[in-house]
């Protein structure tokens, strides 16, 4: 079958067994859901409004991700429409991958939904038929005349990148997607008419006029807004993340131009991706996380080399961090490309952002539906088959939401975004290894302050390391998978876990602790290094890849995978 030209590359059967065998539905709120029953009526006509523009910035990801998306999507649904199941079930697989191709986290390669169409390492960021190559060629051409400003433009995070005779010219994304973020912004004046907290309402304000400038303080002043959001009844995240972008980071593999672009005071930072989340504040779930926050302060203190940098998660007596749980409406754009995982949390803004690096604070989300969403036979059947039968009882799946609790605001402790960012292609990886690190070294200090006890660490422990036996070897642009293979190699080689004679997962807790501040002090050592040969060695030394792993994989495999996502919105 053929769309708009393009043949799908999966038969009508592969798509069934995706379909009906391989996908874990996520189901969102609905207008029947108690707390939107509870909400003010200002606030539900504020709720359709912010769904509103979050459907609309997911048609601003689809050009962001692929040239093709918009129109590929358009052509699957006309299909669908007259009719066609086969249409209709390529556009189910489309709409789980936001894009016409995406990694499900078992295959090495992307799943392609059309033959001969695939994802590009610039994404649609950059030009196509662009190479790596060619992209440092003229990237140092235009340094060496002089061409300062524009290439400062071409590596900002916010442009889209098009050819210019036989340079590159930027386009801020105000310009480029000016039509979609007009319509954002009026969507976001209109909930903001309507919702009754006024600091949410003076943030809609601020985050509509962001949309509208080419001004990048406008985005810091949006962002500032948004993070201290503590008492809202509605969520409304505009998230701007980069880890799609594989083009940009490139440059920190060129030594040449690193050094060239750093002395022009230019940044190398990847694009960013742009997502809308939409939810309902639950404030039962909310009042567990400002337990956790009350005590960053003082892990602050315990962090490795500590008086060697500023973190940016506390000045003077104030603690710069909000946290809220969110019942989710919306998932749309960058949180609804479903590409092997999707998050249950967010730290934002990220180190990169103007508004951290002015001394604005940072807000933790918590995504309900997702982290609920799970398969309890098949969770049954792998403990039986991967851990020894004393360890079951430790599993829990609220622990992973306390461990993902510690790593989120283990974000916001440790060096800042000058050391985070020179380690280059490396510091995701890197980045996201530390914040779940951070989280399992101090959870022994959340005992000690009664916020959990010690039946909930053996819980947190058990089910964080259940969670490092992959389902198959991470790629490169995977970080926290990457990150799971490190901290697995890590607790195997230094004694904290092991394998009895019948393969089944041993953990030994006493050598936890110690086994954890190691890894965190190496961990900080490379940030503050600034070396990104030290970040791949250490990504390299603990990726390793044997039979055990092998054999992890293929008892997955053997108890059935549902690698696909699919998120059911009703608003």
């Amino acid at each position: 079958m053929q769309i708009k030209g393009y043949e799908l590359a999966l038969s009508e059967a592969e798509l069934d067994k995706i379909i009906n065998e391989q996908t874990i539905a996520i189901e969102l709120i609905d207008k029947n859901f108690a707390g939107y029953q509870a909400l003010a009526e200002g606030d539900k006509k504020a709720l359709q409004y912010l769904v509103n523009a979050g459907k609309m910035m997911n048609d601003v990801s689809l050009e962001q991700d692929h040239h093709l998306n918009r129109e590929l999507k358009q052509g699957l649904q006309e299909a669908a429409d007259q009719g066609s199941s086969y249409a209709a079930k390529a556009l189910k697989l489309f709409n789980s991958f936001n894009g016409v191709e995406g990694l499900n986290g078992i295959d090495p390669q992307p799943v392609e939904i059309f033959k001969g169409v695939k994802g590009f390492p610039g994404r649609n960021f950059y030009p196509i038929d662009m190479s790596v190559e060619e992209f440092h060629r003229i990237i140092k051409k235009m340094l060496q005349e002089g061409k300062i400003d524009e290439v400062r433009r071409i590596l900002s995070v916010r442009t889209m990148v098009r050819r210019h005779n036989d340079e590159l010219k930027a386009i801020d994304y105000t310009e480029y997607f000016a039509k979609e973020f007009s319509a954002i912004a009026n969507q976001l004046e209109l909930a903001a008419h309507y919702c009754t907290d006024p600091a949410f309402k003076d943030y809609l304000g601020w985050q509509a006029q962001a949309l509208l400038q080419n001004n990048e303080d406008m985005d810091m002043l949006a962002d500032k807004h948004w993070a201290v959001l503590q008492d809202s009844p509605l969520e409304f995240t505009l998230s701007r993340e980069n880890y799609d972008d594989g083009m940009s980071g490139t440059l920190c593999e060129n030594a040449e131009l690193s050094a060239m672009l750093a002395e022009c005071n230019i940044e190398i930072n990847a694009k960013d991706m742009l997502g809308v989340r939409v939810g309902i504040v639950n404030q039962e779930g909310t009042s567990l996380l400002l337990k956790f926050k009350d005590h960053m302060k003082k892990l602050a203190v315990l962090m490795p080399y500590a008086d060697r940098y500023q973190q940016n998660v506390a000045q003077g007596n104030d603690l710069k961090q909000t946290m809220v749980d969110v019942d989710l409406a919306a998932l749309c754009g960058d949180y609804a490309q479903c590409r092997g995982a999707i998050t249950t949390a967010q730290n934002l803004p990220n180190n990169d952002k103007l508004s951290v690096k002015t001394g604005g604070g940072r807000r933790n989300v918590y995504h309900r539906q997702v982290r609920q969403t799970h398969d309890a036979a098949r969770d049954a059947a792998m403990l039986n088959a991967l851990v020894r039968p004393d360890f079951h009882k430790y599993y829990n799946l609220e622990a992973e939401h306390i461990f993902v609790i510690g790593h989120e605001n283990g974000h916001s402790l440790g060096p800042d975004s000058s050391y985070q960012n020179a380690l280059g292609l490396y510091k995701h990886t890197i980045e996201e290894n530390k914040a779940d690190v951070v989280s399992i070294t101090f959870m022994p200090e959340y005992v000690k302050a009664g916020i959990i006890n010690e039946q909930t660490l053996k819980e947190v422990y058990t089910t964080w390391i259940i969670r490092l036996l992959l389902k198959s070897k991470p790629g490169p642009t995977q970080p926290h998978r990457t990150g799971d293979l490190i901290h697995f190699n890590y607790l195997l080689s230094h004694g904290a876990i092991e394998f009895d004679a019948e393969h089944k997962l041993v953990i030994h807790f006493d050598k936890m602790p110690e086994v954890m501040h190691r890894i965190l002090e190496e961990t900080i050592s490379i940030q503050l290094s600034k070396s990104p040969e030290q970040a791949k060695h250490f990504i390299d030394k603990y990726t390793s890849w044997e039979d055990l792993h092998e054999y992890i994989a293929s008892v997955h495999k053997r108890l059935g995978l549902k690698p696909y996502k699919e998120i059911r919105m009703y608003f």
